[in-house]
């Protein structure tokens, strides 16, 4: 780097892009907030899904900006492999939330099975639904739960495998001057506002929705979170329509 102001500066604007490219991508923070509300997630709980996912988001591109420096591969090349991963995620994305919606719709319409209710003491809740009562009823919990287990890592390799296109040129800058303390810090810039920013959303939705009365909605809380999901994979092909065209 030339000097210590440029490289502040371009700390200064890693971290900007981090927040800027959290906030304008709803995806990042609407699926953990509606996942929260209607599967009577706890605080703890939906902080712990919402840091993992976004871990895992910027560490697969700063694995990807790494193995490319070592290659001596070039920004353009870099960037084309993260052109290319998005586009996957992007589809892939959009099949899960078609996926989620058609079962969370088909369990509302067959009578609430796979719904969430929260239990009269207001705890983290259970699966109550037309499985029925004793070893049924037992049986149909623990399958909610399986379920949902499937859901995050479904979510969670949503985000690992889903790029952080800004990041890459960013850390290439310093790396031309070989300024590895420059790469490691606009690095640590950008990854700690976009996990601070996803974690902020999602805690002000988290609390924003905690008074709100959903009735019986309840019934329809998956079928509302795979359209939370179509809504997002949505915006963000259309998102990427607009900056080709």
């Amino acid at each position: 780097m030339d000097s210590p102001h440029s490289l502040t500066a371009l700390i200064f604007t890693a971290a900007s892009l981090g927040f800027a490219h959290t906030i304008v991508g709803p995806g990042h923070y609407l699926p953990f907030a509606s996942l929260a509300k209607f599967g009577n997630w706890s605080y703890f709980r939906t902080m712990c899904a919402v840091f993992a996912c976004g871990f895992a988001h910027v560490l697969s591109s700063l694995v990807i900006g790494a193995a490319g420096l070592a290659l001596g591969a070039g920004v353009g090349a870099l960037e084309r492999v993260e052109g290319s991963r998005a586009d996957i995620v992007k589809w892939a994305f959009l099949a899960f939330a078609a996926a989620y919606f058609a079962f969370g719709l088909r369990s509302a319409l067959r009578g609430g099975a796979g719904s969430r209710r929260p239990e009269a003491g207001g705890g983290a809740g259970e699966s109550l639904n037309s499985c029925g009562a004793g070893g049924r009823q037992a049986s149909c919990g623990a399958g909610a739960k399986r379920g949902e287990r499937a859901t995050f890592w479904l979510l969670f390799a949503v985000f690992a495998f889903g790029p952080c296109e800004v990041l890459i040129p960013l850390v290439m800058y310093p790396a031309a001057s070989f300024d590895w303390l420059g790469v490691l810090a606009v690095a640590v810039a950008f990854s700690a506002a976009t996990l601070l920013t996803m974690l902020a959303a999602v805690s002000a939705l988290y609390f924003g929705l905690r008074g709100v009365n959903t009735g019986g909605l309840e019934r329809w809380g998956n079928a509302i979170t795979g359209l939370v999901f179509l809504a997002c994979a949505v915006f963000m092909l259309l998102g990427e329509r607009a900056h080709a065209v």
